[in-house]
């Protein structure tokens, strides 16, 4: 009797054990399958079973919560939605996330392991932490003079802090407001579809997302490549270009929108934005050394966050010289983010290192107390600290004498380049108005701002579209906010 009452007790222990391993098999191996299972709704239920993090402008929550009494409780609301969408994205109960919204999200929703009150605490009880908040680098008088700047217009603005990469401001328009995306109900839907059908692309991100051919702005990077490969070292030397110049290769003849062109030094072909004496001197550097000193700017790389990714902005590194030509004056396949001709005009004012540009200053938790904070780096020099001072020199002469006289501010010294890019089939569409700029109060140790403007659509006829006409006034008015 007691052999069989033993062997009952051992077939016990083993379906027992059997039983604790499946458990754990579950609960330990297997619970990130459940918990990402599309039929599991607990992680939703969980995740708006309490407010949201916010994140701060100018130590200010632009973003809350609200007890909608629903089955997912809490909705995400949004203070001057449509000021700050291109910074915070939305966080939608349908659509999900984007944005700071999206790459802060473990912190804002209160489930990133840092949160807890003792390391490895959420592994084991698996409990959500009331959400942290994210403080921002934007400065809430740069980000509404960019907005406000642009007005009605279809473009983007980026503003960055040459010596940290503290992004000051990124404003995109037309913009839209992403409380409309908060909650289930049957409007989120209709709103979500109005926005993606509209023309104006009112979700794409310009500032950060959106390439652009940046015309004669990225003639900055051509200057820089041939002071430093030395392929002009007398600013004000004759470049022997001749105007028009035929293009290496081909009958095609580049001709200049500017006077005074043939032969100019490059001083005076950098303050009036002579195309020939750039595509020239893009030759003589030559393809691999245009492209080594585009991507020392940040060009041709795709890793670049902030902490959401930007878009790449592309020099190619495969052409004839006659595309070199054109590359070198901002055309044929070369495009840059507002925020990376932001990081050229920055480089130029830092004496010529680039700073990781970023969004996030900090994070918190629900208490105030800090999570992590960004570390500033540098991520190139761009060029010599020499020819930095050489191109300070000549931008700021196309905003004293040049084409950029309409951002000169008072008390400050600016410096600028202009920019219109053709675009379109056969270069027929309305050009983009560029301007790119840095300002350094008088008396101020470091430049207080560098920014890069994009207009799309600027309300003029195709002749009068220039950067300085439709763009300056705008970096004029973001560049004061940050000087004061």
């Amino acid at each position: 009797m007691n052999r069989y009452i033993r062997r009952a007790s051992v077939f016990c222990l083993i379906l027992l054990v059997a039983l604790l391993l499946n458990a754990v098999r579950v609960q330990v191996f297997e619970a990130e399958h459940y918990d990402d299972n599309s039929a599991n709704r607990r992680g939703a239920l969980a995740r708006y079973s309490q407010p949201r993090g916010d994140i701060l402008v100018d130590g200010e929550p632009v973003t809350g919560s609200r007890d909608s009494g629903g089955t997912l409780r809490y909705e995400r609301t949004y203070a001057e939605g449509p000021l700050y969408a291109p910074v915070t994205g939305y966080a939608s109960q349908i659509y999900g996330t984007s944005l700071l919204e999206s790459a802060e999200d473990d912190v804002l929703s209160g489930t990133d392991p840092r949160l807890a009150p003792f390391p490895l605490w959420t592994d084991i009880s698996r409990a959500q932490q009331p959400g942290g908040d994210v403080v921002s680098t934007v400065d809430a008088a740069v980000q509404q003079a960019a907005f406000e700047g642009l007005g009605g217009k279809k473009g983007a603005v980026a503003a960055v802090q040459p010596r940290t990469g503290k992004i000051l401001a990124l404003v995109s328009t037309p913009s839209y407001d992403p409380n409309e995306l908060s909650g289930t109900e049957r409007s989120v839907a209709d709103t979500w579809n109005r926005l993606n059908r509209s023309g104006g692309r009112p979700m794409i991100n310009r500032a950060l997302k959106q390439t652009y051919p940046p015309g004669s702005t990225f003639k900055i990077v051509t200057a820089a490549a041939a002071l430093d490969h030395r392929k002009v070292t007398d600013l004000d030397a004759a470049t022997d270009t001749p105007s028009p110049y035929t293009l290496p290769g081909t009958s095609t003849r580049l001709t200049n929108e500017a006077g005074d062109c043939a032969n100019a030094s490059l001083r005076h072909a950098f303050e009036v934005s002579c195309n020939t004496v750039f595509a020239r001197l893009g030759v003589d550097v030559g393809l691999d050394g245009m492209a080594e000193a585009a991507e020392k700017f940040g060009f041709n790389d795709a890793d670049l966050k902030v902490p959401s990714t930007a878009a790449r902005s592309v020099f190619d590194t495969d052409m004839d010289a006659a595309q070199v030509a054109l590359s070198s004056i901002g055309q044929y396949d070369t495009t840059a983010t507002p925020l990376q001709m932001a990081m050229v005009a920055a480089a130029v004012a830092n004496d010529g290192e680039v700073r990781a540009p970023y969004l996030v200053d900090k994070v918190t938790d629900a208490h105030g107390d800090t999570v992590s904070a960004t570390r500033q780096k540098t991520l190139h020099r761009a060029m010599s600290r020499g020819t930095a001072r050489h191109l300070q020199e000549m931008m700021t002469g196309v905003v004293t004498r040049g084409t950029g006289t309409g951002a000169a501010i008072d008390g400050a010294t600016v410096g600028g380049k202009t920019g219109t890019a053709q675009h379109g089939v056969d270069n027929k569409g309305t050009p983009y108005a560029w301007f790119v700029s840095w300002a350094k109060k008088d008396g101020a140790a470091d430049p207080a701002v560098a920014v890069a403007v994009v207009v799309e659509d600027a309300a003029a006829d195709r002749a009068d579209i220039s950067g300085g006409g439709s763009a300056a006034p705008i970096a004029r008015a973001v560049m004061r906010a940050a000087l004061r």
